[in-house]
């Protein structure tokens, strides 16, 4: 997301990542500041990346924010409306997971349910967010840049499409809720090198802002989510 390479090590900005002498032989370049490999991600295999991702390591983030999604290779707007537009589609048939256990609508009563559910929800976290920030983090410069960070930090929210061929209880949902919180909390951080509680802070009240508001318009996904969740507690304590 910026026109410069990263280290992923010490987040020192780099001209250049490797020099390719042919295809398929390159060297990786070395950072100015911390004397090691910039990004020794680049000859990794989508799969370790990934696991990295779900590890929550600062490196992986850094290669996947600065490195692998630059403005010398990538469309940062055409991005960021893709990313905008796959958020709120996985988010409505989240909204719509919350709904079946008792929702006995009509499909359009639902359908604009779930609609308002979705815009309201994202508007309140999208200013809790700006407004958490600017006041913790003083970030107001790179609104496009940490919003397309925030919105690939939250690839947790893709493991709920399982749940369109295997049955799993509400309780997941929850899960992933916190788990896109904290994957959201490292990609600020690297982002803006700020603090570790700083970061978790500012995410913190914009979740917590996004759930109140969906509370407004749907107040039993409440108890649905924390019934889910004390059942798999007492499951995890009687395993």
């Amino acid at each position: 997301m910026a026109s410069e390479y990263r280290c992923v090590g010490c987040g020192f900005r780099v001209k250049s990542l490797f020099i390719q002498y042919s295809p398929g032989n390159i060297r990786l370049m070395k950072c100015g500041n911390c004397k090691e490999v910039a990004d020794e991600y680049i000859e990794c295999e989508r799969m370790i990346i990934f696991i990295d991702l779900v590890l929550h390591k600062p490196k992986v983030y850094r290669h996947v924010l600065f490195n692998e999604i630059n403005q010398e290779t990538v469309n940062i707007q055409h991005l960021l409306w893709k990313l905008i537009f796959a958020y709120l589609l996985i988010d409505s048939y989240r909204s719509l997971l919350l709904r079946r256990t008792h929702e006995h609508s009509s499909l359009v009563l639902v359908t604009v349910k779930v609609l308002i559910n979705v815009l309201s929800t994202n508007l309140a976290f999208l200013f809790s967010f700006a407004i958490a920030a600017k006041g913790l983090l003083n970030e107001v410069s790179r609104k496009r840049e940490i919003l397309l960070g925030i919105l690939i930090s939250s690839y947790f929210r893709i493991f709920l499409l399982a749940m369109l061929v295997w049955e799993f209880p509400v309780s997941v949902i929850f899960i992933t809720d916190l788990l896109v919180l904290t994957s959201n909390s490292m990609a600020l951080k690297v982002m803006t090198a700020s603090t570790t509680s700083r970061c978790i802070a500012v995410c913190l009240i914009a979740h917590t802002v996004r759930f109140l508001v969906g509370q407004i318009f749907e107040p039993t996904t409440f108890f649905t989510q924390f019934g889910s969740l004390v059942y798999l507690s007492s499951l995890f304590r009687i395993l």
